[in-house]
């Protein structure tokens, strides 16, 4: 058996996303399988060290991940030829300097997103890691979900006709902590601290509607901060400055149109935390994480108005369910599979360091579309 040793410099995974979709899910349940395999006699083995500020984090990760190294100082690591990879899960105002230090030591770049705190510097960071011919990419979760997966299927068969709008719902209650312990940390209400909803989900719609739906042309946007007040993680009141919920619509090439909610400020009642409608001249789809539900022109049901009778319809027993037709992995571990093999074998990765950019890009047009009260159009980059 050929094995393929990789070497990652994973920084910034004692985050909760760090710690259990990248780490746990990903690299460590990849070196649980044995490895990403590529042939019958041929696999790639990710070696990583785990690097953060708190040691005691670091020391219980190796504990529940298996792995053996850790440190709390990049710098004795990030010289050191075996790592070929370097990733970032880092809050997003570390990001870019830690990610320059990688690409000045010749590593190639993997990172979450948001890829900067402005366009300007997370289109740098691709530019450089490029100019160096260095290999990177940026965390597209969202497009390895069942749920998105079935749809990308349906289109691929032509169920839709012609794609009209796309309706997004997105979110749950984050508590504030006064009585019920918040659920999300601190500093994603701090806009101080690069927190808010719309820096944080809007770099995941511009990739969804980019890679599914259509290219975004325009945005139109408003944000809010319903909460003013929430609790820390020490206990302590603090004014929240960053937006909390974010409506917002998309104008995409070819003529759809897509609107998304995004709040960490709604109850759910509705089929997941995210749920993307679609409708089409010939049939519509609810997606959400894992499940999709669709109905075909023929399926339709023709409703009347008529508020003075209880509904005679059950607007809901007319969806089919998409059946699990393919096995679905985790979908951080299912990008990380495909860049490890984008290392060592030169397989296509689109989802470079520029797709990030665009994502950033999408949410400061949106920041400046609520402050101008307008719709702003979306430049190529």
């Amino acid at each position: 058996m050929k094995t393929h040793t990789i070497g990652i410099i994973m920084n910034g995974v004692t985050g909760r996303m760090g710690t259990n979709q990248h780490l746990l899910r990903s690299i460590k349940a990849i070196r649980e399988q044995g490895g990403v395999k590529l042939s019958a006699d041929e696999v790639i083995m990710p070696d990583p060290i785990l690097v953060g500020r708190n040691e005691a984090k670091l020391k219980d990760l190796c504990e529940r991940s298996g792995v053996e190294k850790y440190t709390t100082d990049l710098d004795s690591v990030i010289n050191d030829p075996h790592y070929q990879i370097y990733f970032d899960s880092q809050v997003t105002g570390r990001r870019a300097a830690a990610v320059k230090k990688a690409i000045k030591a010749g590593k190639n770049i993997y990172c979450e997103k948001p890829t900067g705190t402005s366009t300007e510097e997370a289109l740098e960071l691709y530019e450089i890691c490029t100019k160096a011919g260095l290999k990177n990419g940026v965390v597209q979760d969202k497009l390895w979900l069942p749920g998105m997966l079935k749809l990308k299927r349906l289109m691929e068969n032509d169920f839709f006709g012609e794609i009209l709008s796309v309706r997004g719902e997105f979110g749950y209650w984050v508590f504030e902590g006064h009585s019920v312990p918040a659920q999300r940390p601190s500093w994603n209400y701090r806009k101080e601290d690069d927190g808010g909803i719309i820096v944080d989900m809007l770099c995941h719609w511009r990739y969804v509607l980019d890679h599914l739906f259509g290219k975004v042309k325009a945005v139109s946007c408003l944000g809010a901060t319903h909460i003013e007040e929430r609790i820390d993680e020490q206990g302590k009141p603090y004014k929240a400055t960053a937006d909390d919920a974010c409506y917002a619509t998309f104008e995409l090439e070819g003529g759809v149109i897509a609107q998304f909610n995004s709040s960490w400020t709604t109850r759910v009642r509705r089929d997941d935390l995210l749920t993307l409608h679609v409708d089409g001249t010939k049939g519509s789809a609810v997606a959400g994480l894992r499940e999709c539900v669709t109905q075909h022109y023929g399926n339709t049901p023709k409703p009347v108005w008529n508020p003075d009778i209880a509904q005679p319809i059950d607007f809901f027993a007319g969806w089919q369910d998409v059946p699990e037709q393919e096995l679905f992995d985790n979908a951080f571990k299912a990008q990380w599979e495909l860049f490890l093999k984008h290392i060592v074998k030169d397989t296509p990765f689109p989802w470079d360091l520029k797709e990030g950019a665009k994502g950033v890009q999408l949410a400061e047009k949106g920041i400046e579309s609520w402050e101008k009260r307008c719709w702003v159009d979306i430049e190529e980059l």
